[in-house]
């Protein structure tokens, strides 16, 4: 049985929608800043001064909002949270290697076909948490819209390298997918959210940095104030206030439908693109927004 205030069967609370349709528009303007930032600091750079930054602001955040870390040494976390820790690291290895040979658009069809992994390790190691036909079917349609939404990329041009980058953006996204099932299959499902987000920064952090100049990549930083707000918004907003929340939605419900709604990260990526940096829209967006929804709908039935 879950623990008290868990709730990780059935249909999701309208609290909890409300919060992934937040979190996925959150994630969705990262990949803005992520871009932004590149400019200058290099990726995986990046990558591991966020999780260096995150692992000191989230204990200021989780202060004020009552929330308590648990102690590592007891509850036999310590050996989960480091695996946790290590996909997480890998898993933006492989994301940031897999975007510089293939486009953007198919990086994301790869990336976020994520939520099929999470049903399919749910259904196999999650009690209550199973693949049914209706959450399947909503799977496939909202993937279907994604795919819609980025059809005009997927029909550009490729260099020679983008099947290695395409694979790179599928282990990236199995790599997400394994770290959420391993939250919810593990001691660490028990443990406090923050407790399992400390984990992955203070385990990534140096993997990351570690990884970074084996990678070829220059420590040159070009502090520019666009730069360092965009910095900012992925150490604090997203690794920090909204991986904080992800996990503590994680611990409380269903796996498989929370992963569901990440279909929508790109969706408000592309929105916010069009309307921060003036790019286009394709003809099929609306109807492809349209399919997400009702695929999401279709996932968040409850089981009858």
């Amino acid at each position: 049985m879950p623990p008290s205030g868990r709730t990780d069967a059935g249909a999701l609370p309208p609290a909890a929608i409300a919060l992934m349709l937040l979190l996925s528009a959150v994630w969705g303007l990262n990949m803005v800043a992520v871009k932004v930032t590149s400019a200058g600091i290099p990726p995986v750079l990046q990558a591991g001064l966020r999780s260096t930054l995150a692992a000191l602001i989230v204990p200021l955040l989780c202060r004020p909002l009552g929330l308590r870390f648990g102690d590592w040494r007891r509850g036999g976390t310590l050996a989960a949270g480091v695996l946790a820790g290590a996909l997480f690291a890998v898993e933006f290895i492989a994301l940031y290697i897999g975007l510089s040979l293939t486009t953007a658009s198919r990086a994301v069809i790869f990336l976020y076909g994520a939520p099929f992994w999470v049903a399919l390790g749910t259904h196999y190691l999650v009690p209550g948490d199973r693949l049914t036909r209706a959450k399947a079917i909503g799977l496939c349609i909202a993937f279907g819209g994604l795919v819609l939404a980025f059809a005009d990329g997927l029909r550009a041009p490729v260099g020679p390298d983008a099947l290695l980058g395409d694979l790179l953006c599928l282990v990236g996204g199995a790599l997400w997918a394994a770290t959420t099932v391993l939250v919810k299959a593990s001691s660490l499902r028990r443990a406090p959210a923050a407790l399992v987000l400390q984990y992955q920064l203070i385990v990534s952090a140096p993997l990351l940095l570690l990884a970074s100049p084996l990678l070829g990549e220059a420590w040159v930083i070009d502090p520019q104030p666009l730069v360092v707000g965009a910095f900012l918004y992925q150490a604090a907003g997203i690794a920090g206030a909204s991986y904080l929340a992800w996990f503590w939605l994680v611990s409380r419900h269903s796996a498989s439908r929370l992963a569901a709604f990440s279909v929508l990260t790109p969706v408000f990526g592309v929105l916010a693109g069009a309307l921060l940096l003036g790019e286009s829209l394709g003809v099929g967006f609306l109807l492809a927004v349209m399919l997400v929804a009702l695929g999401l709908w279709l996932v968040n039935r409850p089981a009858g």
